[in-house]
């Protein structure tokens, strides 16, 4: 059997200006990144022409370490669209280099539905996660040379600061660091910490951004800490969001790529949706709409918390709506989540998927407490057995849902078009209307509460002192108003990862809250969640290599 890397090389990939083409985009009003890549300008996007476009959300069930495929399946889904005559862009955010090192790989879809080309996606692609971190940091620089400074000193207290650096990788040994040590011309010491880039707020601000005017303001509005006499510190303060949306200025735009099958992909933005929105940005979507009459669009990790943000935080700020929802499931994640080991998931066992098959039972729950269309896409694995596969199909149907079987990995969009005719069917006659699950006026808490309650199935919210503190904070400075992004592990609907399954019965503990004015919403960290991961014990990084032709291993 051919291993990704293998079947995205003997590909045949068209000129990027061919790919522009099928969408209707004129050869001077994109940027060439060589011959298969491409920006394209916001100044593209036509409100007008979205009205007609379907909007399709992809998410998926609580996954297992390796994941679900839900960016798999969204390709598929895309080229299967396209296969049925529905003109159709797929629109996904770019891997971070700390997974494609660390636990997965490689996140560019697989099989016959991958986004090429793959090795320069999965790597430094268009340079937008590099201009992000410098962004980021140029913010973090001009702190510290404020704290040093005697002439145009702010009076920052350091012990007040918030801000962090970033880097776009796995590094669990820059968490928690000292900066300023080596004498006074050296700067304050002060302690800090890294953060990973697709959970720096500035990730977070282009994701949201509706254009170069709004993403300054945004990044003007980065809350940063104190002064010494209790006055808050923003980055329009130290007259830092210039310079930083000023680094931004291509990234900004979103990236034109291809499928396997020369579907038109559009990828930008990487938030990461455990500790962040997890969502592509709101330019590449209304990209995707602007030209296209499917935009196939995913939110990270399960509907706890990818679809969860996207309905509550990126619609409502961006004023769109998805017209029906795909949750992708396997039997192996099922079977993991009725108690058989990580290890032993991908082996047939009919006793184990009944016990796990209550996580998808409630992620089908919270789909409808939107008010949004479901539709599960069951993604096959060549270890399913058709007993296992015919369980959840029935079982999906006795909770009023269709599902389709999903064989997208080893065919493509071929093996997406059951799945194609019924999303087009559904998104055609759908009666329902998405609404958000809470209300911004709301305080705080019962936004928490209520994600806890009805998303995650908490029966209570327990705050830390530290937490409690936070609030205060959130309180004083007036931003109570704003949505909450919860920050929580993706691999239990609880806090708790060991908690598998549908858990009931448990307290959801906020250790934390942080603070992201500029992105527009607060962030309650649960749970031993961290924004900065550690490598796995045996990173794929491992795997890596590179010949003398310049052709790269180990990437899958």
């Amino acid at each position: 059997m051919k291993i990704d890397i293998e079947i995205a090389r003997e590909a045949e990939m068209k000129p990027i200006a061919e790919i522009a083409g099928k969408l209707g985009v004129k050869i001077d009003d994109i940027e060439f990144y060589g011959k298969y890549k491409a920006k394209l300008p916001p100044e593209l996007i036509d409100a007008e022409k979205m009205r007609n476009a379907r909007l399709i959300l992809v998410s998926a069930i609580s996954p297992t370490p390796a994941g679900e495929g839900k960016t798999t399946v969204s390709i598929g889904l895309a080229q299967g669209l396209n296969r049925i005559g529905k003109k159709t862009t797929v629109v996904l955010r770019e891997p971070s280099l700390g997974p494609v090192f660390g636990m997965k790989g490689g996140a560019t879809g697989g099989g016959y539905s991958q986004v090429l080309p793959m090795e320069d996606i999965n790597l430094h692609f268009t340079g937008d996660f590099g201009a992000i971190e410098k962004a980021h940091n140029l913010l973090s620089a001009m702190i510290d040379n404020n704290i040093q400074s005697k002439k145009s000193s702010l009076g920052i207290d350091p012990r007040t600061v918030t801000w962090k650096r970033v880097m776009d990788m796995n590094d669990r040994s820059l968490r928690h660091i000292v900066v300023g040590l080596g004498g006074t011309g050296s700067g304050v010491p002060r302690e800090t910490g890294f953060d990973i880039t697709a959970a720096s707020e500035v990730m977070a601000i282009l994701c949201l951004a509706e254009g170069r005017e709004d993403l300054k303001r945004r990044l003007g509005n980065i809350f940063i800490g104190y002064t010494y006499d209790k006055k808050p510190v923003y980055a329009r303060d130290l007259k830092a969001h210039g310079a930083m949306a000023a680094l931004l200025k291509d990234a900004i735009k979103p990236n034109l790529a291809q499928t396997i099958e020369n579907t038109p992909a559009i990828i930008h933005g990487g938030p990461f949706a455990n500790i962040a929105q997890g969502t592509n940005s709101v330019l590449a979507t209304k990209m995707g709409l602007t030209f296209s009459d499917f935009v196939v669009t995913e939110a990270g990790f399960g509907f706890d918390l990818g679809a969860e943000k996207f309905l509550d935080i990126k619609c409502q700020y961006s004023g769109l709506a998805p017209d029906a929802v795909v949750l992708v499931a396997t039997v192996r994640a099922l079977r993991y989540h009725g108690g058989a080991p990580v290890r032993e998931a991908g082996i047939p066992n009919f006793e184990a998927l009944k016990k796990g098959i209550n996580n998808l039972e409630k992620h089908i729950e919270n789909m409808k407490q939107f008010e949004v269309c479901p539709i599960v896409a069951i993604n096959k694995f060549a270890t399913d057995t058709e007993e296992e596969i015919q369980f959840v199909m029935d079982f999906c149907r006795q909770l009023g849902v269709q599902a389709c079987v999903a064989d997208v990995w080893a065919k493509g969009g071929e093996g997406a078009l059951e799945l194609a005719r019924n999303v087009v069917k559904i998104a055609g006659v759908c009666t329902s209307k998405y609404k958000p699950l809470y209300e911004w006026e709301w305080s705080i808490e019962k936004k928490i509460e209520t994600v806890a309650k009805k998303i995650y199935g908490a029966e209570a919210v327990d705050y830390t002192p530290k937490a409690k503190a936070d609030l205060k904070k959130v309180y004083n400075l007036n931003l109570d108003r704003l949505p909450v992004c919860m920050a929580k592990t993706q691999k239990s609907l609880s806090d708790n990862p060991e908690l598998l399954g549908r858990p009931k019965d448990f307290v959801v503990t906020v250790r934390e809250i942080e603070i992201a004015a500029g992105a527009g919403f607060i962030i309650p960290i649960t749970g031993e969640i961290m924004r900065m991961p550690g490598l796995p014990d045996e990173p794929a990084a491992e795997r890596m290599d590179i010949d003398d032709e310049g052709n790269i291993y180990g990437l899958f």
